[in-house]
This record gives structure tokens, C-alpha cells and sequence, in this order.
């Protein structure tokens, strides 16, 4: 096992495939490279875009499949291993603990240690050593534990898997482990996706909650969707800042943008067998902020009205309320708390 931060790659990454918007507008980038390979809402193309960047910044690797985790991945295994120290870096590595220490190890302490900054990133050699050496003593129960643990880190999309072998790609697809945007439901769609804008490590702090309404009982159906972001945070620091967000929503193609409230003026864009609608949305430290999207959907999707939320990696427990006025007026309630994609058979 190698862990290199992705800046080995990238400064050998020419400047060949433009950034989308908002990157050059927001984040002053004109072109990607292997760090901006997670744009997509999907897993697969994630993929293909991250391997692609890595053999452009001159990795020879060839590789059998993909594998994206988020840093909750890293919590989980310390749950089952119990804390950890790293030779030679000073404290203890716990699961509520760990995510922030490693974070000032490799923006300050690094410095302080008089470390190079083109090795600051060591650390994370260093600890995966460690854990995997407490993982190989576990007893056999603690291994189950540890894979219970797994399985549902995969479910909540905390880990994702991508397979070049078709068989293997399809059994991770069946299984919900695949990451994919769902292109073949045809009924109403949902999937609320936001891209942190060079706001640091800001997304830890903050909270979402969705609403949406759905109302089948006119000419046309007519969504609302809002979106609470809550900044629990109330100070700046090294990782905190007021946050700054690109928020895309997903729907059914040929849905149809009337308004949006707290949020700067929309883009559009179409992939994936979905319309987006693309907003900046500011929330400063402390405060809270409510997006409200408006929009009307295809007039054929109220025939046995049904609905799939699909669910970004890495943001988990997410409560979420649907309301549904049928054709004949009638309204219905449904409450949820997401950690996975959610279908609503009304």
C-alpha cells in the first residue's frame, strides 16, 4: 500500500481539459487536474476521471478498480481498532478525534516539526501502517465487527466501488455500492449535490435538511424544494470559514426553472439523463440559510406518481421531508432521515 498527496501528480498534469463553471470564476482554476476528478454526482465517471488525471500526471499503475472514500471511513476503522499512536508524531489518533488532528498535522503542526511541506502528507503512510498492524492482531469477532462496519459505510455511499471487469462493476451495482446516477428511472428525481468552494474544511460544521412538495392536483405538477444549510460554526479558523457552495439539483429532464429564493442567479446544464439547475449559495459563519427552488416538472410524471432521492457521498443523516398533494387533492407526509438513496412508491 502507497497513500501520495495528489499534488505529486498534478504538477505534471498539463493544461489540457478546462474547468467547469464555477471553478475559474470562483476558484480562479482554468484547468483540472487529478485533485477536481470528484465533480460528478457519479461514482463512475469520478472514476474514470481520477485514473485518467493520474496517468497524465505520469502514474504508471494500471489498475483492476476504484475505490472512493470519504474521511468517515477513517473514523470507522478507529471505532473497531480502538486509538492509535504514530511513532514519531505527538499524540493519539481516536475516532472523534482523528479527522481534525490529521488536518492540523498536515496544514500547521508540519511546520512546526520542522517537516517539508512536500512531505507533510507522510502521515497518512505512517497511520494506515499502524492501523493495518492493529486490524492483522484483531480476533475473529472483531473482524466481523470491523466488516459490519463496512458494509454499512458502503451503503451510506462512504465508500464506492468502481470495477474495470464488467461482472464485477455490475455485482457492486446491484448491490448499491456503485456510486451510480441513476439513468434509467423514468418517474419524478431528486439529487441535491453541493461542491464546497474553496471554503476550507467548512462542510464538518455544516447541516442540511430538505423539503420538498410535490403537487399533482393542476394542469402541470409544480415542485418546491428547499434546502436549510445550518453553519453551526461561529468562528474562523485554519479549516472554518463562511461557506461558500455550488448547488446543483438534479431532475427529471424537461422540468422547468420558475424561481429560487437565496441563491444567485441559475445555470443550467443537462447530464447523466438529467436537468441540473446550478446556484451559488453563500452562508456566513453562524447563520442560517433556507434555498427555496420552484420549478414544474413533465406533465406525464403524475400518472402513478413515484420518487427517487439519491444521495451524495459523504453527507450522512440528512433529515429530509416530502409532501405529496395527489390529483385529487389529498396531501401526504413522509419523513426520513437519508443515509442512502430513498424511493418514495406512493
Amino acid at each position: 500500500m502507497q497513500i501520495f498527496d495528489s499534488g505529486n501528480f498534478d504538477k505534471n498534469v498539463s493544461d489540457t481539459i478546462l474547468a467547469p463553471y464555477p471553478m475559474p470564476e470562483t476558484l480562479h482554476i482554468k484547468w483540472l487536474q487529478l485533485r477536481d476528478s470528484n465533480f460528478s454526482p457519479d461514482f463512475p465517471s469520478d472514476a474514470a476521471a481520477a485514473e485518467k488525471f493520474y496517468h497524465m500526471g505520469q502514474g504508471q499503475e494500471k489498475f483492476d478498480g476504484i475505490v472512493g472514500v470519504t474521511s468517515n471511513v477513517l473514523i470507522s476503522f478507529l471505532k473497531a481498532t480502538g486509538p492509535v499512536e504514530i511513532p514519531g508524531y505527538p499524540g493519539t489518533y481516536a475516532d472523534e478525534n482523528a479527522v481534525l488532528a490529521l488536518e492540523y498535522q498536515v496544514e500547521k503542526a508540519f511546520d512546526e516539526q520542522g517537516i517539508a511541506r512536500d512531505d507533510r502528507k507522510d502521515v497518512m503512510n505512517e497511520l494506515a501502517e499502524v492501523i493495518l498492524e492493529k486490524i492483522s492482531t484483531m480476533s475473529l469477532s472483531q473482524k466481523i465487527d470491523l466488516a459490519k462496519i463496512i458494509y454499512a459505510d458502503l451503503d451510506k455511499k462512504d465508500i464506492q466501488l468502481y470495477f474495470h471487469d464488467p461482472i464485477l462493476e455490475t455485482q457492486a451495482e446491484q448491490a448499491g455500492w456503485a456510486g451510480r446516477v441513476d439513468q434509467t428511472w423514468e418517474k419524478d428525481y431528486l439529487m441535491t449535490v453541493d461542491a464546497n468552494l474553496g471554503a476550507w474544511k467548512t462542510d464538518r460544521v455544516m447541516k442540511r435538511s430538505l423539503d420538498y412538495s410535490i403537487d399533482l392536483s393542476g394542469a402541470v405538477p409544480k415542485a418546491v424544494l428547499k434546502i436549510t444549510y445550518n453553519h453551526t460554526a461561529t468562528q474562523r479558523d485554519f479549516m472554518t470559514k463562511d461557506y461558500i457552495d455550488f448547488l446543483r439539483v438534479y431532475v427529471p429532464a424537461g422540468s422547468e426553472l420558475i424561481s429560487q429564493k437565496n441563491a444567485d442567479d441559475p445555470v443550467f446544464g443537462a447530464e447523466l439523463g438529467k436537468k441540473y439547475f446550478g446556484f451559488i449559495v453563500y452562508v456566513p459563519l453562524g447563520e442560517s440559510k433556507t434555498v427555496e427552488i420552484n420549478y414544474i416538472l413533465p406533465k406525464d410524471l403524475a400518472d402513478n406518481y413515484n420518487l427517487k432521492i439519491q444521495k451524495q457521498a459523504g453527507l450522512n443523516d440528512i433529515p429530509v421531508a416530502v409532501h405529496v398533494i395527489g390529483k385529487n387533492g389529498q396531501k401526504k407526509d413522509y419523513q426520513f432521515t437519508m443515509n442512502g438513496d430513498i424511493v418514495l412508491n406512493k
